[in-house]
């Protein structure tokens, strides 16, 4: 499998891991799904269940860390970084650290502690460095972590597949429909394995996001400095 796939495949892997883990152990926050917090805070105030400050603070802190990781992309080459390679180390190493503080102050009954929030937004800046590189460097490919909209180009381009669309139409529709199926087969691969393993092994399942993020770090390629207008 070449690195063109296999970078996108494991970047949607993991973000469906990471939300679902992060879901069942952080008292239903997302840590990937950001916007998805809203429902969920909403639902806290009502329901009178922890989390919600948790949640209140994922959006936030999820703009200012791409906004921070945007603007310091432009002084790695002047230091001889390269830009892609760096954000996707810097998000395995926020992996790694939020993986070792949900297992160090795991479970979490209390989803508005200290502890919870701290790993919380740890991983929902991990989350929002892999958001920013994807969008930057890998415009052509499928969203890792939002599938609503990859969903619905899925069901546009069967529908144009099965009523025989132009050529014009299907020589763009049947190579998307891959790309897009693959990333939605990944992350619903990466839900169940997030789900199975925090059953079985509780907040030790985060060990697995930063070792499922190393391999891309490798595979990213050393791209120049992105273009101001992206």
């Amino acid at each position: 499998m070449s690195k063109s796939i296999l970078l996108p495949l494991l970047m949607s892997l993991n973000a469906g891991f990471v939300d679902t883990a992060g879901f069942l152990a952080l008292q239903g926050l997302f840590t990937a799904h950001v916007t998805g917090n809203f429902v969920t805070f909403g639902a806290a105030i009502v329901l009178g269940t922890s989390g919600a400050l948790a949640k209140l603070l994922a959006l936030p802190v999820f703009c200012i860390v791409v906004v921070v990781t945007r603007i310091f992309s432009f002084y790695l080459p002047a230091v001889g970084l390269p830009i892609f390679r760096s954000m996707l180390a810097v998000k395995t190493l926020l992996l790694a650290v939020g993986g070792a503080a949900a297992v160090h102050f795991g479970p979490f009954v209390q989803g508005d502690s200290w502890q919870a929030i701290t790993t919380g937004m740890i991983l929902v800046a991990a989350m929002a460095i892999q958001n920013a590189a994807h969008r930057i460097h890998m415009g052509t490919d499928p969203p890792s972590t939002l599938m609503t909209g990859t969903t619905t180009q899925i069901m546009i381009d069967v529908a144009d597949v099965l009523r025989s669309a132009p050529v014009s139409v299907l020589t763009v529709a049947k190579p998307r429909l891959g790309k897009m199926s693959a990333s939605v087969a990944a992350f619903a691969l990466g839900c169940a394995a997030g789900a199975c393993l925090y059953a079985k092994f509780g907040t030790w399942c985060f060990v697995v996001p930063p070792l499922v993020a190393l391999p891309a770090v490798f595979l990213a390629t050393a791209d120049p400095a992105p273009e101001k207008s992206a």
